[in-house]
């Protein structure tokens, strides 16, 4: 077999009839975007939906896939839009995440095979960066999580939430530097 295929290219294979590259297109990007949602409004009923809602936006749209951009770009800016539209409709902010929302905590903690003061402390370590990244403005939360969990560079981030680069770029140093402050006052280190 040749080389694996890009995103670009699977999704321009779904767009003219070829499910099996669609299937592998959610396999490449579930996680990251449920975590994404996830991270963003902290329910995971909620994220569920809008993940959801957000896979059906793009089988309704395949038929209008052209590349302007990395798929991985257009999936986050239909999942941006898409959480924009769910606060618009609810009339709030971001709510703060429960301890319990998060499943990769749990994962983390459970496939670690230290002791159980290790497994202790670094799950409190794991709840306290949530916590911090919960806490950060919605702004600098959405452009820290499209460039550690989505792998966006700058110029995506900034054509994804629809504002310059030197705006997406502050927007991630503030987070960035907040979350270093914050986490350093509470003994943690970030990599």
């Amino acid at each position: 077999m040749g080389a694996e295929r890009t995103d670009e290219e699977l999704m321009l294979a779904y767009r003219d009839g070829d499910a099996d590259a669609f299937e592998t297109l959610y396999r490449r990007h579930r996680g990251g975007l449920f975590r994404y949602f996830l991270r963003q409004c902290g329910n995971e009923g909620v994220a569920e939906e809008l993940y959801q809602d957000v896979w059906m936006k793009l089988i309704r749209a395949r038929e209008r896939y052209a590349v302007k951009a990395r798929f991985s770009t257009y999936l986050y800016h239909l999942a941006h839009n898409r959480l924009v539209d769910h606060y618009r409709r609810q009339g709030h902010a971001p709510p703060a995440a429960s301890e319990s929302a998060d499943p990769e905590a749990a994962a983390i903690s459970a496939a670690d095979c230290d002791g159980p003061e290790t497994r202790a402390m670094r799950n409190r370590q794991v709840q306290a960066i949530l916590a911090q990244i919960q806490a950060l403005p919605e702004a600098q939360r959405e452009a820290f999580l499209l460039k550690e969990e989505a792998g966006l560079s700058l110029d995506e981030i900034a054509r994804v939430t629809g504002v310059n680069k030197e705006t997406a770029k502050s927007r991630l140093r503030y987070a960035v530097q907040r979350l270093r402050r914050t986490l350093t006052r509470e003994g943690i280190q970030m990599i």
